[in-house]
Order: structure tokens, then C-alpha cells, then sequence
């Protein structure tokens, strides 16, 4: 495994949490506006899912035709999970923040903080 240097390049690869089971495919990478950093990866799981389950990509790492993330696939399955026809809310970024014990202040007054490209 390598450490992740442009995490956008894996989309559609498998997502593997920290031992190695399938999360789904990487179907979006979230940013943060204020760092630019690579902050959560948006997985889609299930052959006709229309959700998208966030999972932070600290301390993940890349091989050949997958992304390994530092978090178990039981905390993953009980992540909030998303329409992919629309853009996060304040709300929903709070509270995915919440779900894997991170620290979530807002980019500014009523603006997100996460941003997909």
C-alpha cells in the first residue's frame, strides 16, 4: 500500500476498510474548503443503491486497484447515508462529522464546509 496522493484518480475502485472488507466503490471525494485537503470518501454500496455513505480518509492508503480506510465496516454500515442526486446540507455534514467523532465548525456563516470535486 501507498499513501494517498490524489485520491480523485480511484474513483470507481473497491473501498476496503482497515482489514481489508468491501465498503462499495469510491464514488466521490469530499473536500474541506478551508484546508483543500481530501476529507471523506463518498462510497456507493449495493449493486442499484442511490445513497452514498461518507468515510473519512485519514490515514487511508491506496493499492493498485483499491482505497483502504482506517475504519471498521460495522461503523461504516451505521453512517448516515445520502441521496446522490443532491448536495449535503449543513446538517447532514454535522451530523457525519458527529458519527465518526470528529470536530465540525462550519466554513462560515450558512456555508458547508465539505465540497465535492
Amino acid at each position: 500500500m501507498i499513501p494517498v496522493e490524489n485520491i480523485t484518480d480511484w474513483r470507481g475502485q473497491d473501498v476496503l476498510d482497515a482489514v481489508g472488507e468491501k465498503l462499495g466503490k469510491l464514488e466521490e471525494v469530499y473536500f474541506d474548503g478551508e484546508t483543500d485537503e481530501p476529507t471523506f470518501a463518498a462510497v456507493k454500496s449495493g449493486t442499484f443503491s442511490k445513497s452514498l455513505t461518507l468515510v473519512p480518509l485519514t490515514r487511508a492508503s491506496v493499492g493498485r486497484d483499491y482505497v483502504r480506510v482506517d475504519r471498521p465496516k460495522a461503523e461504516f454500515k451505521k453512517a448516515p447515508s445520502f441521496d446522490t442526486d443532491v448536495e449535503l446540507t449543513m446538517d447532514q455534514e454535522a451530523e457525519t462529522f458527529r458519527h465518526y467523532g470528529l470536530d465540525y465548525t462550519p466554513a462560515g456563516e450558512g456555508a458547508r464546509r465539505l465540497a465535492k470535486r
